[in-house]
């Protein structure tokens, strides 16, 4: 084969692809949405970061066609608060759904409170 039959394959396998719009998550999410998507999940946790009365560690971010899934725990209602008031000023989020959980009040230090959402210690 010579470089131009090559590179005529390459080159139309590429276009294929890029056309047609293949989905790489769940319900068929575009390549393009994937990436806004995490852009936006992303400028939200360092929102959080940035918050001294947010915890960036305990709570989750999921991001789904510009809608912003907030879960986890928080040490009050406050908190839970601001983390969707702060998710929900963030420039592209369409609407933000809070499953935030708030920490009850008396845990034994010595024995980390499971939050029901994740598995692991929050």
């Amino acid at each position: 084969m010579n470089v131009n039959a090559i590179l005529t394959i390459t080159m139309t396998s590429l276009a294929l692809v890029l056309t047609s719009g293949c989905a790489v998550v769940r319900d068929q999410q575009s390549v393009g949405d994937y990436v806004d998507d995490s852009a936006l999940t992303a400028r939200v946790k360092g929102k959080f970061a940035e918050d001294k009365a947010v915890s960036a560690m305990a709570i989750s971010v999921e991001t789904f066609n510009g809608v912003v899934q907030l879960s986890g725990a928080a040490k009050s209602n406050e908190e839970r608060s601001q983390a969707e008031a702060l998710a929900s000023k963030t420039s592209g989020v369409k609407s933000v759904r809070n499953a935030i959980m708030v920490r009850p009040l008396g845990l034994n230090p010595g024995r980390p409170w499971r939050c029901p959402v994740h598995p692991s210690p929050c």
